[in-house]
């Protein structure tokens, strides 16, 4: 499923086109978009079809169409401190970008059916905690991924503010999916080649809705000898914060606001307006006059004068238009690097304002997370 929107060059172009396409709607959600790289998610090597509008598949990894994402991500209507269930968190890349709206007192869980799976969403998880800038403009809720089959849950397990299953929802299999969504809550799944949107109003009352025509494999049933038992899923329990990680939280949220009242622009960099072109437009000297029919109309006299301005003016056109091109192509490849939106330079604000602090390094590395840059 996708190709609905055209290629692009990189992740900001991918954006750009799925908000013309009226797929992104909402700023939170283009928010997340641009500060997850859907490449990062790429193994090496598959990279170049990154930013195509198609889902993606090598072996058990897999990521679904930029199209059906960014259906999802606005139809489950996220909010800072939602609890989050991903059935079928695959790689990570949207619990990833969920984590960065639900914030911090949130709840983001995902389960996974591949063991290789969940161990590559760990390693991304890690690497975009550690290397990303773009961690460092939110407060984000770090997803925690089990391994099991999200048809086995245990049956004394809690229920989810929102929930989205990646894989196709045979009929019979509704019910279960919805006991697991708190009352006021939305379930966002594939059922019959419909992506539809769940909304519990009550303790027996749902309103569902369709949003978008899709193709998802379906869900796995685990094989396993007649008349045994299948092994229950745990989901991670829901605890409270450490005071430590709750001080951390809040320091680098007041350091990032100070920081921002002071420098407001500093950091960042706004892609420039998109430049017109100017059309020449050549003056012809008028010379005589003509009678057709009953009409007076103007007539050019050609004279050697004339074909000498024209000969300039030809060579000052030639040389204008090639100096714009070149403009343009500077300009486009500065956008790329950039993008549409305002982003972080390679200078990390935050980063900086930790490291001048009076503080031990232990306490500093602490509040950086322990990233690398």
């Amino acid at each position: 499923m996708g190709g609905a929107v055209s290629a692009g060059e990189d992740n900001d172009d991918l954006i750009d086109n799925l908000k013309e396409a009226q797929y992104i709607r909402t700023g939170r959600v283009e928010q997340a978009f641009r500060a997850i790289d859907r490449g990062d998610y790429y193994l090496d090597g598959c990279r170049d079809n990154a930013y195509k509008d198609l889902a993606w598949k090598n072996g058990n990894i897999h990521l679904s169409a930029p199209c059906i994402y960014s259906e999802v991500m606005e139809a489950l209507k996220l909010q800072q401190g939602l609890s989050f269930l991903n059935l079928g968190s695959g790689t990570g890349y949207l619990s990833t970008m969920v984590g960065l709206i639900i914030g911090p007192f949130g709840v983001n869980h995902g389960v996974e059916l591949h063991t290789d799976v969940v161990e590559y969403a760990k390693e991304k998880l890690d690497d975009f905690i550690k290397n990303s800038d773009s961690f460092d403009k939110f407060d984000f809720c770090e997803p925690i991924f089990v391994v099991g089959n999200c048809l086995e849950i245990s049956s004394d397990s809690h229920q989810y503010d929102r929930i989205y299953c990646g894989a196709g929802v045979q009929k019979d299999h509704e019910n279960y999916m919805k006991i697991l969504l708190k009352v006021g809550g939305i379930l966002v799944m594939p059922i019959e080649d419909q992506l539809i949107q769940i909304t519990r109003t009550g303790q027996c009352s749902w309103e569902s809705k369709n949003i978008l025509a899709v193709s998802f494999a379906p869900l796995v049933q685990k094989n396993r000898a007649e008349g045994s038992k299948p092994d229950a899923v745990e989901l991670p329990p829901v605890t409270v914060r450490s005071l430590q990680d709750l001080s951390r939280v809040y320091i680098r949220r007041t350091l990032r606001d100070l920081t921002n009242e002071e420098c407001p622009d500093k950091g960042l960099v706004q892609r420039a307006p998109q430049k017109r072109k100017r059309r020449r437009c050549r003056l012809r000297r008028i010379n005589t006059y003509v009678f057709v029919g009953n009409q007076l109309i103007p007539q050019a006299m050609e004279s050697e004068e004339d074909e000498r301005i024209d000969q300039e003016q030809h060579k000052e056109d030639q040389e204008q238009q090639e100096t714009q091109e070149q403009q343009e192509k500077e300009q486009e490849e500065e956008e790329r690097d950039i993008g549409s939106v305002e982003i972080l330079k390679a200078v990390n604000v935050l980063r900086d304002k930790i490291m001048t602090l009076p503080l031990p390094e232990s306490l500093k590395t602490y509040l950086l997370y322990y990233r690398e840059k």
